[in-house]
């Protein structure tokens, strides 16, 4: 493309003018603008619009919730430890909205379960969806949804952002953002300093399986049928068996040598993924008793467990996380034990969180490193891989995403870099929206 075509374009596009530092009249202004709707995403924006800002969320499917909605993994949690609340705030309103429509029912949380995961809260996708829509517009939230950030450029009290949607680019401006994409997008447009291990964690495409009579189903056929299969290569090893996920209704999955980090490569880990629940019902037709199976639900996108971590103000390693320790920045708490699937098999390398202790978050977590205007919230802030395991769950991304909005807000009303927000403003604020907020001893 020559040059005089190439500028034709740019300017068509308003991106000549946009990396010149001109900004088009008319152009939509915002002091906060939230990137992802889900888990962190939503409760970001609610927050940052109750305080009055003029707030945006953009949201690249059609419908918000994140992981929990598009990919299935409809279980939040873990709110409550050892016996009481330790998460509360925007994301245990819209739990208890949810619950209020019909789309969920709350467990014992006096007590502490056998197992940490049966204190998760099983939500309807639609009821839960739709209180989210509704607590966002209740809010004031402009909501953009099938939009993604395109471009980010400094410009005079801010930046200039380029959205794509269905009709090309949009511009739009804003003071302060939020990186609430689960995968470190924006922090990586704008140039801070990201971390991805070597390999990563599976993911796991959530669906339900019905059709067939298990019954007539013979284990040990079942079993040896697998097993030549599996010898072939022509299917991927049971997580935890083929007759137990008959049994389920759902076959589980460990999608491994997946990346969900950009659209290329999350687009070869969606495929990868129904190929691989593809070949595990083809075999199972071939069992007498199955030959009708069918897939009745399989999730829009593969659950992506890991990929970018932003380098952080400070870092979450496995001590702190583990023993507890009361960060001085601390916003909030996150209970959920070191969680970390292994890239090669179904082995899942867990510890327990001893009895008593529930680990903090700190602030200075959610800044990249340097930044002045960029927050982030949820799975991608700064920890290693063993704490980023544990704090990625829903409610811990609810609470990181509820302190960033306010951050952000603060810092886009008093016109000062996010470093700068006072801790004392912000924990005491976040105390009266409906936070809970560690206290150092």
């Amino acid at each position: 493309m020559d040059t005089l075509h190439q500028s034709r374009m740019l300017d068509a596009l308003g991106l000549n003018r946009r990396m010149n530092g001109e900004s088009a009249a008319g152009t939509e202004t915002y002091d906060v603008i939230v990137f992802g709707g889900g888990s962190a995403g939503c409760v970001a924006a609610i927050q940052a619009a109750r305080t009055g800002r003029r707030t945006a969320l953009v949201e690249k499917n059609g419908v918000l919730g994140g992981t929990t909605t598009v990919a299935s993994v409809n279980f939040p949690g873990l709110f409550h430890a050892w016996g009481k609340q330790v998460i509360r705030g925007i994301g245990w309103e819209i739990i208890e909205q949810t619950v209020k429509l019909g789309g969920a029912k709350l467990p014992d949380f006096s007590v502490t379960p056998a197992k940490h995961w049966h204190q998760q809260v099983l939500v309807n996708r639609f009821i839960y969806s739709a209180v989210l829509d509704r607590l966002c517009l209740d809010a004031g939230v402009h909501l953009r949804l099938h939009e993604m950030p395109a471009a980010i450029v400094p410009a005079e009290d801010g930046y200039d952002v380029a959205l794509a949607g269905k009709t090309g680019l949009t511009w739009v401006k804003a003071a302060k953002l939020i990186d609430a994409t689960g995968d470190a997008n924006v922090t990586g447009m704008m140039g801070y300093p990201r971390k991805k291990g070597e390999v990563l964690q599976p993911g796991t495409l959530i669906n339900d399986i019905g059709g067939y009579n298990l019954a007539e189903v013979s284990r040990e056929q079942l079993e040896q049928i697998y097993t030549e299969a599996l010898a072939k290569g022509e299917v991927s090893r049971s997580r935890s068996g083929l007759y137990h996920e008959l049994k389920v209704g759902r076959i589980n999955m460990h999608v491994q040598g997946i990346d969900g980090s950009n659209s290329e490569t999350k687009t070869q880990a969606e495929i990868k993924a129904r190929e691989m629940l593809l070949n595990t019902v083809s075999l199972l037709r071939k069992v007498p008793g199955c030959e009708n199976l069918e897939v009745r639900y399989f999730a829009g996108e593969c659950g992506i467990r890991e990929t970018w971590r932003i380098e952080g103000e400070t870092e979450v390693d496995e001590q702190s996380y583990i023993s507890g320790y009361v960060w001085p920045d601390a916003v909030c708490y996150s209970f959920y034990p070191i969680d970390l699937h292994h890239h090669s098999g179904y082995h899942i390398e867990q510890k327990m969180i001893p009895q008593g202790v529930v680990p903090t978050l700190p602030y200075r977590a959610l800044i990249p490193k340097g930044s002045d205007d960029l927050l982030v919230a949820g799975r991608c802030a700064a920890g290693d891989r063993m704490a980023n395991s544990a704090f990625r769950v829903q409610a811990s991304c609810m609470a990181t995403g509820q302190a960033a909005g306010l951050a952000a807000s603060i810092a886009a009303e008093r016109r000062i870099s996010v470093r700068e927000v006072p801790m004392d403003v912000l924990r005491a604020q976040l105390q009266r929206f409906g936070a809970i907020v560690p206290q150092a001893d």
